[in-house]
């Protein structure tokens, strides 16, 4: 399965919770997360989509780690068996 196959199954599912997953574009900053998910209860989180057994650059670390410096939840998504429980822990205080 391919990244954009992830991704478009990724923000099926998202929605299907009642959740947004929005593409996310930082002009200026490159290395952000994909997508930013917004989840019912005020749940929010970064995905970072990749092709199946590909890692975020080193670039998208950094941005990843002060993302999580920050506060927020960063994930990275390479495989579609991965959508139900990343959903699940953003989901959890």
């Amino acid at each position: 399965m391919r990244e954009k196959e992830i991704e478009q199954k990724f923000t099926l599912m998202a929605r299907r919770t009642g959740g947004l997953a929005l593409k996310f574009v930082s002009p200026g900053m490159s290395g952000m997360p994909d997508r930013l998910v917004l989840l019912p209860g005020g749940r929010m989180a970064f995905v970072e989509v990749k092709a199946p057994g590909r890692a975020p650059r080193p670039l998208q670390e950094a941005r990843h780690r002060t993302l999580r410096r920050l506060g927020f939840r960063v994930f990275v998504l390479d495989r579609p068996e991965q959508i139900g429980g990343i959903l699940d822990e953003i989901r959890t205080p």
